[in-house]
């Protein structure tokens, strides 16, 4: 694209710009930001980038630092919520999306939940297809183009416009479906499904729904009861406000066993292990006996998972609880609203359609070196991918933040243009 045919394009989105006009209401509206206590990211810097990785609150510091002064001295009272922090995070998770405890197991990452879930149902088997879309995120999309080199039936439905529209998605869908897989908010333009039609569409052909929701958990209010998917996950370092290294992975209760089969196994899956090899067991003629671990956590969890990752979110759940999901998502929108509206001004075409759910916007930049530069010189972090430039602030950001990207953006541009 030329210069000409960039300024014709931005003209043209400025002339059509009524769509988003009415979002000017958002932008002053009640703020939430969290204090510099709260949330002590670097002070000199203005971090926008909380799509990437999401900074933790000085509480979930506290907690991961309680943590590792229990494993320095095993001392219970170094960590005192040890003992149920495990099963007190299912449970507050649980509660977020609106599931029951025994539906939600951990995982390590988004992408092994996404795994498990394909080998749980024979989705990834020849027969039958799979369909999802071009904005689901980047692994994603290499999982279901390596299935689909290998032969598999994967239809992979195109954006349009920033969007991926229900008209293509049911040209898609067919009485051979197996799985519809999504993100739920995109990673690329924040896109956001609605995910209730998806999974409408879907259960309609016999097909099941899963979605990646780390976009969305946390920023954005999710029910899954509501909505009717069947699978989700997350890992819990973006939007959950934790760590790497662990994550959820949510299967309705109703399909373990008969639509999902057990495909992993380890110790997790069990309790009251019990030998009978050694000198005073129980001879039964058997080597071992167990119970099983019932629901999500039986089927799916196999190993150790982070501990230092659960404390974090013993404390980052919490916060998320008390705030509320449907605030924090009020206060980003505020601040994504007024860059869809300030941004195209300057020549930068939004790629996030305005009816987005308010956590990640994108803008095509011609010029993005010169613009990242520029915003590293200022201590602005967000993202640049190839010519997209994605800002997505969150609860301890303010309009003051979104003054500074817009003072630099502007100054930058006014500079190229003399």
């Amino acid at each position: 694209m030329n210069r000409r045919e960039w300024i014709g394009g931005a003209a043209a989105l400025l002339a059509g710009r009524g769509a988003i006009v009415p979002l000017r209401d958002a932008v002053y509206s009640g703020a939430l930001p969290a204090s510099r206590e709260e949330f002590p990211i670097d002070s000199s810097s203005t971090y926008l980038d909380c799509a990437h990785w999401h900074p933790i609150s000085s509480a979930s510091a506290s907690a991961v630092r309680s943590y590792v002064d229990y494993i320095l001295t095993r001392s219970p009272a170094t960590c005192p919520m040890l003992s149920t922090m495990e099963v007190d995070v299912r449970k507050q998770f649980a509660a977020l999306i609106n599931a029951t405890p025994l539906e939600i197991g951990y995982v390590q990452s988004t992408m092994m939940g996404e795994n498990l879930v394909l080998q749980s149902i024979g989705a990834s088997r020849p027969a039958g297809n799979i369909v999802t879309d071009e904005l689901h995120y980047q692994g994603s999309i290499y999982l279901y183009r390596s299935l689909q080199r290998k032969g598999h039936d994967v239809r992979i439905v195109k954006e349009r416009n920033g969007r991926i529209e229900m008209k293509y998605l049911e040209r898609a869908v067919d009485h051979k479906t197996r799985l519809v897989a999504l993100s739920l908010v995109s990673f690329a333009n924040g896109f956001m499904h609605n995910l209730e039609q998806v999974c409408t569409l879907a259960h309609a052909h016999g097909a099941y729904v899963y979605a990646d929701i780390v976009q969305a958990v946390g920023a954005i209010p999710l029910d899954v009861r509501a909505s009717g998917v069947d699978f989700c996950a997350c890992s819990s370092y973006k939007w959950l406000m934790g760590d790497k290294g662990i994550g959820f992975l949510y299967v309705r209760q109703d399909l373990l066993g008969s639509v999902v089969q057990r495909t992993v196994y380890g110790k997790m899956q069990m309790t009251e292990f019990e030998s009978h090899i050694f000198p005073g067991d129980l001879p039964i003629g058997t080597p071992a006996t167990w119970k099983g671990v019932p629901g999500t956590p039986g089927f799916f969890e196999v190993g150790a998972y982070s501990l230092s990752g659960i404390a974090c979110l013993t404390e980052a759940l919490a916060y998320i609880s008390r705030l509320g999901v449907d605030r924090i998502q009020a206060h980003t929108r505020s601040l994504t609203a007024r860059l869809q509206i300030e941004l195209p001004r300057m020549g930068l075409a939004t790629l996030t359609p305005p009816e987005s759910g308010g956590n990640i916007v994108a803008f095509a930049v011609p010029d993005p070196e010169i613009l990242q530069k520029a915003l590293r010189k200022h201590s602005i972090e967000v993202t640049f991918d190839q010519h997209r430039m994605r800002i997505s602030p969150s609860v301890f950001n303010d309009q003051s933040d979104i003054d500074r990207l817009l003072e630099v953006v502007a100054a930058t541009i006014s500079r190229k243009e003399n």
